[in-house]
């Protein structure tokens, strides 16, 4: 198994709304947690040492380019800061 670079994600617009509504209410430090937590159930689900240290090192080097594709494929994913909205 590779990690899939390409374009995968079903429904991704609802996967996103859902991913800022669950940083909504939240200050930095606990939309920092949620976000470690996230990552960390994650990577327990792909389980492969390999695969999340490829995905590590992906990440790694578009965070130097951040409007850049990095050679990923994902450029279309492009990650944004979660709002914190106490409403």
């Amino acid at each position: 198994m590779q990690l899939i670079t390409s374009p995968n994600l079903q429904a991704c617009d609802d996967f996103y709304e859902a991913l800022i509504a669950t940083h909504q209410g939240l200050d930095c430090e606990q939309s920092h947690a949620l976000n470690a937590r996230l990552v960390l159930l994650l990577a327990n689900h792909i389980g492969r040492q390999d695969i999340l240290c490829h995905a590590l090192q992906l990440a790694r080097a578009s965070a130097a380019q951040p409007a850049a594709d990095a050679g990923t494929g994902l450029a279309a994913l492009t990650p944004a800061a979660p709002v914190h909205a106490t409403a």
